[in-house]
């Protein structure tokens, strides 16, 4: 019987969404808020705003291609 109620309360965990990495992406999300506004605030036209928010959403991938190359692996 126990293991139904640790079975069902895993379930509901699960359809509601939960996981254990929570940290990492309210870390990513209060960055890429940061770098959105600092683009946006920087980009003259319409299009830099574009740009930016592109750049806002995949400047991790920029920073360890660039770190990667930097260290020469």
């Amino acid at each position: 019987m126990v293991d139904e109620t640790n079975h069902s309360t895993h379930d509901h965990h699960k359809e509601k969404g939960m996981n254990n990495g929570g940290i990492v992406g309210g870390v990513y999300g209060m960055a890429f808020i940061g770098a959105l506004i600092y683009y946006f605030t920087h980009a003259i036209t319409f299009w830099a705003g574009v740009i930016g928010f592109i750049k806002a959403l995949f400047w991790p991938a920029f920073l360890i291609y660039h770190l990667l190359e930097f260290l020469k692996m």
